[in-house]
């Protein structure tokens, strides 16, 4: 500070907010039928949470009936009005057409899914008597609301929730494997309460078959919480209702796990601890950030940031991450590094203890361990197609330590798992919604196991689908697996080149739109879009990789090689003569 001078005056500014809040209006007076239509649609990009200015727009008796929770239509560049033909004979109102390009919904659970079609809904206005005389008002809106793109990206956001696989094999353990559920709340009406709602209100339609939650049957906020806020030590307290007053310890800090890992993922949320009350406000159970993440399995274990690809002699090696002093490739132990089979893709089991890798003419899947004087072993599998563009693709292994791969073969198209990686646990898979003439190009499973991305070809167009694994009791002792209820994600997307998960519900993609020039960017797998996640282009991408731990760079093969992406830095050369980057997974 300086000790001696004149004072100067300097005028404060103060810094803009980064987010726009828009507030309805009430209709004026005497307003006309078109100026009541386009207030009320105004008023549906608004923030206010129980959209009570919208409803002044419409008739008492549809101000009462209209649920603007029951679904959100999101269009390309939100709906535009117009008048429809004349009014039936002995009709005093009007009616008009709302039009646009419908790009996605969600749906009342607050679930968004790509629903790519011609919008065309109508609105009909009628007279009322009001305190200042008859008054246009809508008499039948539209379900739900409807938007546009932009005002559904600047009022909702995404968040995680998080239910615990539906796995026998987690059932037996301590830890637990996580699934996120993707969801959108209101930016601007509390979300942080609403996300702990929507966990206790379970999960997604599409997510349940294969997911459980600790919270009993009916748990709700206690009768009156409207809001929640953390304390000054970031400690949350939650009053639930009486249904959850009978849980154990062991099963109250399962339900706090769930809760603390949903409100991670909240911009908004600083939440370091969270305690449960019962109804009568006594504790159920306290837990922090630390004892969840001991509570629930790792998505990766060993050294998460060890970075694998193979050589120009087709051989495995490694990239140790940063703790190591080692800045070059390195040969893996075992037969897949030291060359005794060529490869042309691989894939790093989760533990690291094992690499799975398909022959470098595709058409044997080999699974070795990554130790000194390990033997290769017989083929789990062969493909018997001509061409080896027709074999297997790049395997994957999910964090039950089961591993997938397709065989593209058209004589026998089909997705195979082998349970532990075993060739005694082969599972031929059945994929619903996939059409006789489809195949599969890609499979990346995710680290929880309960969902698979695939690249599927189908109308000479490859696009990337998410699919629920299902695991049910075969009736003799084994399991049945199948993939049901295969979704778009990037459905914008004509060619999509290459895909990797890249954390809990989000994936990193390589294609190019209808026309345009290849792109890589972020999707969730829900299908919806992540906004400011822009990434830096690169030429001729053909393979991508991405941890679970977002912190990790990005890897691919490109025109120059095995490359890599560090956060906030450009693409960084790794190796010249590199194919096949991976990280375990």
């Amino acid at each position: 500070m300086p000790e001696s001078g004149g004072l100067e005056s300097v005028e404060a500014s103060q810094r803009p907010d980064s987010q726009v809040r828009v507030f309805a209006v009430p209709p004026r007076d005497n307003a006309g039928p078109l100026s009541i239509v386009d207030g009320f649609l105004e008023a549906l990009t608004s923030d206010d949470p129980s959209y009570a200015m919208a409803r002044k727009y419409l008739t008492p008796k549809a101000a009462k009936s209209w649920k603007p929770g029951r679904q959100t239509v999101v269009l390309v560049d939100g709906p535009t009005p117009g008048a429809s033909g004349r009014p039936n004979a002995g009709d005093e109102g009007q009616t008009f057409s709302l039009t646009g390009q419908q790009v996605a919904k969600v749906d009342q659970r607050q679930a968004y899914e790509p629903d790519q079609k011609p919008y065309d809904e109508t609105l009909h206005l009628s007279q009322v008597d009001t305190a200042k005389g008859k008054q246009w008002r809508i008499d039948n809106p539209p379900d739900g609301v409807v938007l546009g793109e932009s005002d559904f990206q600047r009022i909702y956001q995404s968040v995680n929730k998080y239910y615990y696989a539906v796995d026998p094999a987690s059932e037996e353990s301590p830890q637990k494997r996580l699934v996120a559920d993707p969801v959108f709340v209101r930016q601007w009406t509390d979300p942080l309460t609403e996300t702990v709602k929507e966990l206790l209100d379970g999960p997604t339609r599409w997510l349940n078959p294969v997911v459980i939650t600790a919270f009993p049957t009916g748990t709700k906020l206690k009768d009156g919480v409207k809001s929640l806020a953390p304390d000054d030590a970031n400690k949350l307290t939650v009053p639930l209702n009486r249904a959850a007053d009978q849980v154990s310890q062991g099963r109250c800090k399962e339900m706090a796990a769930q809760m603390l890992f949903s409100l991670r993922d909240l911009s908004s949320s600083s939440v370091g601890e969270v305690e449960l009350k019962r109804a009568d406000g006594g504790l159920l159970c306290a837990l922090t950030e630390p004892q969840a993440d001991a509570l629930v399995a790792p998505r990766m274990s060993g050294r998460m940031d060890d970075m694998y690809f193979l050589d120009g002699k087709e051989r495995l090696v490694r990239m140790p991450g940063k703790g190591s002093s080692t800045k070059a490739p390195e040969q893996v132990p075992g037969p897949l590094g030291e060359g005794t089979q060529r490869l042309s893709a691989v894939a790093v089991s989760r533990d690291q203890e094992r690499a799975a890798g398909v022959s470098n003419d595709g058409r044997a899947l080999y699974v070795a361990s990554m130790v000194t004087s390990a033997s290769l072993g017989d083929a789990l599998v062969r493909s018997r197609a001509d061409h080896e563009k027709d074999r297997l693709t790049t395997p994957s292994w999910d964090g039950r330590g089961d591993l997938w791969v397709a065989d593209r073969d058209p004589a026998k198209k089909r997705l195979l798992m082998f349970g532990q990686g075993q060739a005694d646990q082969l599972h031929e898979v059945r994929v619903s919604r996939l059409d006789d003439e489809a195949r599969i190009e890609a499979v990346k499973m995710s680290a929880d196991g309960a969902r698979i991305a695939l690249l599927v070809t189908e109308k000479g167009k490859t696009k990337l689908r998410i699919g629920r694994v299902e695991r049910h009791p075969d009736g003799d002792g084994g399991i049945e697996v199948s993939v049901d209820q295969l979704r778009p994600a990037a459905p914008e997307m004509d060619e999509v080149t290459a895909v990797s998960w890249a954390g809990g519900s989000r994936l990193v993609v390589v294609g190019r739109e209808p026309d345009g020039l290849q792109q890589m960017r972020y999707v969730q797998s829900d299908g919806s879009a992540p906004t400011g996640q822009a990434l830096p282009g690169l030429t001729r991408v053909s393979e991508i990789a991405a941890s679970e731990n977002d912190g990790l760079p990005l890897l691919a093969h490109s025109d120059d090689g095995v490359v890599r992406l560090p956060a906030g830095a450009a693409w960084q050369s790794v190796l010249k003569e590199g194919t096949a980057p991976v990280y375990p997974g």
